[in-house]
């Protein structure tokens, strides 16, 4: 049996082995630290046994899918807590995600906060324990039998899922045992110490809001407690930076019970928007866009031929008008590809770049919504582009330096996705194969780092996602590239070509921003509401010491204002500290004091975010730097 190891190497076993044995082989410091192994692709347990030639990683809690290992077990240790507990609890699902882990139950008296002590130190108890993790199968009938004896009517659902002749996988742990594919650790001592209960929600099951509110438990799990520590401070900072706070705090946004999931902007938000709004503007109209504004509704006909109403209509909202079905659009493309199919277009004219900050609506479960995060109605910075297949490399290559440049001026560093065809999707084979090639082909042209995200492109076409880092080391998918064979034939779209025939033109779908609500709320968090002064909704702040000098500090507003400079006067009877305060609170960028002195000599005692006590300096020059920031759209330092 022929063995192939993560580096490449090949070894030779005469017998079937364990994953364990192997490692082991491999070195004993390897076995020491390995949590599972991946087989072939996939994750398995340890002891899962290698018959035949294979490839084979062994993994260790560095590993992300090792990591994930050690976080489902902890879940599994979390859920035993639970029912000991809590003996009436009945128990849903309890996955390993990006942060940790999590566990839904339905409880007979409600949990709260004050709870988590008591069951980590059953956490505790069960790791200290050490109990050995079995895997056993039953078939269908006897396993939906064995979750009924055990009052488990959540399982049963799950196993009443699965095929008739299926073997079901349970994992047993002392008295416990959970409906499991696995794969775990070998005991629940494997665990450590490194684990923490961070919060609790409500979840509906299955994510039906006809189904019952269970109550989902979130965690997390390290190896070292120094990570553990890492992450909860990561998340104080969070906190902290929670844009739904800060959205409340700086008068930015606000939502409300009569629009659940449509944000309200107030007039520093809309300030904000706008300013980045004409960023967009700016840099679309430089790198050969033109803008365009379609209609928000449009009838079922358009929808079918586009292919949203057959795989997205749950999540459109619909009306009848006139008699005819019409939906809200979700999505800005086909409103893109009529103003293409508006006349004809030769070759000559592409590639067309076509631009759209279309209003679209989507709906989403209640359970799902988010601040600006994750609403039902926002901006989306869509573009789309036509273009003959000569010129997809070299657009993928314009859209992907866009971009980049727009990443930086944010200071975000970000990674790469390609994201391959899903299961529902249309069209051809062929269509996939090469839109597929397309797009790894520029990325390796442009060497640019990536990696394959398998079956998660649109349902038209494959795509490359961005997804950018924060300032305390959050993921965030934005920027995304799709390339589409399908909707150009679809809407039979045409050019004609030097050769004065017709051709089928190929699209590019991208967005740099993405929803610009959900943007905005990403750059709330990453700045943590300082934003740099070419953004922020009020560059600078007049602070009169007295009520006497307000006839100047309206004359220095006005001149900011007449520079271009948004600024603001603070006109309450305040002391003057005070007034300092509360524009830092506010995170002004700049703090302009003004009284006798500076009234008399046409100064400004300037105080900023960043420095603090800048000392006097002439108005003018006030003026011509900060224009200066401005218009260079200089990061200031949080």
């Amino acid at each position: 049996m022929k063995i192939t190891l993560k580096d490449g190497s090949v070894k030779e076993y005469a017998n079937a082995m364990t994953v364990m044995d192997i490692a082991r082989d491999i070195s004993e410091g390897l076995a020491r630290v390995a949590v599972a192994g991946e087989l072939d692709g996939e994750t398995v347990d340890l002891r899962t046994v290698v018959e035949k030639d294979a490839c084979l990683h062994i993994l260790t809690a560095k590993d992300e899918k090792g990591l994930a290992v050690l976080r489902h077990t902890a879940s599994h240790v979390m859920a035993q807590a639970l029912k000991r507990l809590y003996p009436g609890c009945k128990l849903a699902i309890g996955p390993s995600i990006a942060d940790g882990f999590y566990y839904d139950v339905e409880f007979v008296s409600p949990l709260t906060s004050d709870d988590f002590e008591k069951i980590e130190a059953e956490m505790k108890k069960i790791i200290k324990e050490d109990l050995e993790i079995i895997r056993f199968t039953l078939p269908r009938e006897e396993a939906i039998a064995y979750m009924k004896g055990r009052n488990e009517p959540y399982k049963v659902e799950l196993i009443e899922d699965l095929p008739e002749d299926a073997q079901i996988s349970f994992y047993s742990q002392g008295e416990f045992v959970d409906l499991c594919a696995g794969p775990h650790l070998s005991g629940t001592g494997n665990v450590g110490k490194a684990f923490k209960i961070m919060s609790l929600a409500g979840a509906y099951w299955r994510g039906d809001e006809h189904n019952k509110m269970l109550t989902r438990l979130y965690a997390t799990a390290f190896v070292k407690k120094e990570e553990l520590d890492a992450y909860i401070t990561m998340m104080e900072e969070a906190k902290k930076r929670d844009h739904r706070k800060l959205g409340r705090e700086l008068g930015l946004f606000m939502m409300h019970e009569a629009g659940p999931g449509f944000p309200f902007f107030l007039p520093k938000g809309m300030t904000l928007k706008n300013t980045l709004l004409d960023y967009w503007r700016a840099i679309h109209k430089r790198a050969g866009y033109v803008e365009i504004s379609t209609p928000i509704i449009l009838n079922r006909s358009l929808w079918e031929t586009s292919g949203h109403w057959d795989h997205y209509k749950n999540n459109m909202y619909t009306t009848i008008i006139d008699e005819q079905d019409y939906a809200v659009k979700p999505m800005n493309c086909p409103g893109g590809v009529l103003v293409y199919a508006a006349e004809p277009r030769s070759y000559r004219d592409l590639p067309m770049r076509v631009g759209e900050l279309g209003l679209v609506h989507r709906h989403e479960k209640s359970g799902q919504l988010h601040g600006l995060m994750r609403v039902r109605c926002f901006t989306q910075d869509d573009a789309h582009i036509f273009m003959t297949p000569e010129q997809i490399k070299d657009e993928i290559k314009g859209v992907v330096a866009l971009i980049d440049e727009v990443y930086a001026l944010f200071g975000f560093e970000y990674h790469v996705e390609l994201s391959t065809r899903p299961e529902d999707s249309m069209g051809s084979d062929e269509d996939w194969e090469m839109a597929t090639d397309a797009l790894r082909s520029a990325l390796d042209e442009l060497q640019l780092p990536y990696v394959v995200n398998e079956g998660d492109g649109a349902f038209y076409g494959p795509k490359i996602d961005f997804h950018l880092v924060d300032c305390i080391g959050r993921t965030w998918q934005c920027g995304t590239i799709q390339l589409d064979f399908q909707l150009p034939q679809r809407f039979e779209l045409e050019y004609i070509g030097a050769d004065g025939e017709k051709h089928r033109p190929i699209m590019i779908h991208r967005v740099v921003f993405g929803s610009i609500e959900r943007f905005i709320g990403i750059l709330i968090e990453h700045f943590a509401g300082a934003f740099p002064t070419w953004l922020a909704p009020v560059q600078a702040r007049v602070l009169p010491i007295s009520d006497k000098y307000m006839d100047y500090a309206n004359h220095v507003k006005e001149r900011l204002e007449s520079a271009g400079i948004r600024a603001e006067v603070d006109t309450r009877s305040e002391k003057i500290g005070y007034k300092i305060r509360e524009a830092q609170t506010s995170k002004i960028p700049y703090m302009l004091v003004v009284g006798q002195k500076e009234e008399e000599e046409k100064t400004v005692a300037v105080r900023s975010r960043r420095a603090g006590d800048e000392g006097a300096r002439s108005l003018e020059d006030f003026v011509e730097a900060v224009c200066e920031e401005i218009r260079t759209k200089g990061i200031a330092k949080k």
